[in-house]
């Protein structure tokens, strides 16, 4: 519609009832009107300011409805000036509203401080709306009430970066909703995952472990409390993800860098892993520490292992396994997981039978052996 056409859907009453119309409803429909019509016309820079100005006067009116009809027309339109649509953002609910949830105009800077300064039904709003980035997700994990935060991770178009999700849980993980909502957003880092399945129960245990690839054993494992093993089962994803140190880091934090952990790793032939961990055990480089235990001779080793802060009497299992993961890896041939787990755990409880019982005991107990029983009654 061009601005003539536009000049000629209006008649002049219709600006006269929009300033000085007898009653509210009267000027109301005559604001919804005028940005009907400015919101379809081709406007020039000079129409779109003076339209600009027509606007600010609607914006400005005392009776809500009037602003109501300005907030309720133009609050998917990009003819909207920023700056009303900031002050109709900031008005009673039945105006705001639909701007907040809708209008183009409104800029990321302008949603954080909607979260941050506004009551929950505003803060709701923006998690409702079309899209979001991770830094207003952010900000409504950060801020928001636990109803905004359900609402946003409920949206499949809300970006949530790790820090927010983990936020997100930080703060609610007690509320039901927005784990739920968690559990069932499309995609989620191993170490969120590993935290909701702690979490959850029944139904919404059920779907983390289907949805998220998770096999059933290792939730289990998590939920009832035999952390360790189920933890190796997501070193795999962790490194698919290229999140490994995060991963690592993220397992000392919460105090479960044991030395266990290390030695049953190990044994299943999760040497990057394992590197990793004694890095971070030691607060040396990744580089540094594959260096020390890739080092020709023993002393490398062991002094990674002490820097570690790993009990010495573990070492001499420790240095053995590694030994068979070398020699595993220099047979060669093609490269099966399985197949070198099985062989990496036939030939390391082969070896232990050379141990001393008492440090057999220890290392079994540390193992948990039922996860390789199997593979123990194949080495006897």
């Amino acid at each position: 519609m061009a601005i003539v056409t536009m000049r000629a859907n209006l008649t002049e009453s219709d600006i006269r009832t929009l300033i000085k119309g007898p009653t509210e409803m009267e000027r109301a429909h005559a604001a919804h009107k005028i940005c009907r019509c400015i919101d379809e016309a081709q406007l020039t820079d000079e129409e779109r300011a003076h339209a600009a100005t027509i606007m600010s006067i609607m914006a400005q009116d005392v009776a809500v409805l009037v602003r109501r009809a300005l907030a309720v027309a133009l609050k998917s339109s990009s003819k909207l000036p920023h700056e009303i649509a900031t002050t109709l953002a900031k008005d009673v609910e039945s105006i705001a509203l639909p701007v907040i949830l809708n209008s183009p105009m409104l800029t990321d800077s302008d949603l954080v401080e909607i979260v941050r300064a506004s009551p929950p039904t505003k803060q709701i709003a923006v998690a409702s709306r079309a899209s979001l980035s991770t830094t207003v997700t952010g900000a409504i994990a950060q801020f928001a009430v636990s109803a905004a935060v359900e609402r946003a991770l409920a949206n499949d178009n809300a970006l949530f970066d790790e820090a927010g999700l983990e936020t997100s849980l930080d703060r609610f993980g007690g509320v039901s909703g927005v784990t739920a909502a968690m559990v069932h957003r499309s995609e989620l880092p191993v170490s969120v995952t590993e935290k909701l399945v702690t979490m959850v129960t029944g139904e919404l245990f059920d779907h983390l472990v289907n949805s998220h690839e998770l096999p059933p054993q290792i939730a289990i494992d998590l939920a009832m409390g035999a952390r360790e093993r189920a933890t190796l089962d997501i070193v795999e994803q962790a490194a698919r993800q290229h999140d490994l140190p995060r991963f690592v880091q993220q397992l000392n934090l919460n105090g479960r860098l044991s030395p266990s952990l290390l030695m049953r790793g190990l044994c299943l032939g999760h040497m990057e892993f394992v590197e990793y961990a004694m890095a971070e055990l030691a607060g040396i480089s990744h580089q540094r520490m594959w260096l020390l235990m890739n080092d020709s001779g023993t002393l490398g080793l062991q002094a990674a292992f002490e820097r570690a802060g790993m009990p010495p009497r573990l070492f001499p299992s420790f240095r053995a396994a590694i030994e068979v993961y070398h020699s595993i890896e220099r047979e060669g041939g093609a490269y099966d997981r399985v197949v070198f787990r099985k062989r990496m755990l036939e030939r390391t409880l082969t070896l232990f039978q050379s141990i001393p019982k008492d440090d057999l005991d220890y290392l079994m107990e540390k193992l948990d052996a039922s996860g390789l029983q199997s593979a123990q009654a194949a080495a006897i």
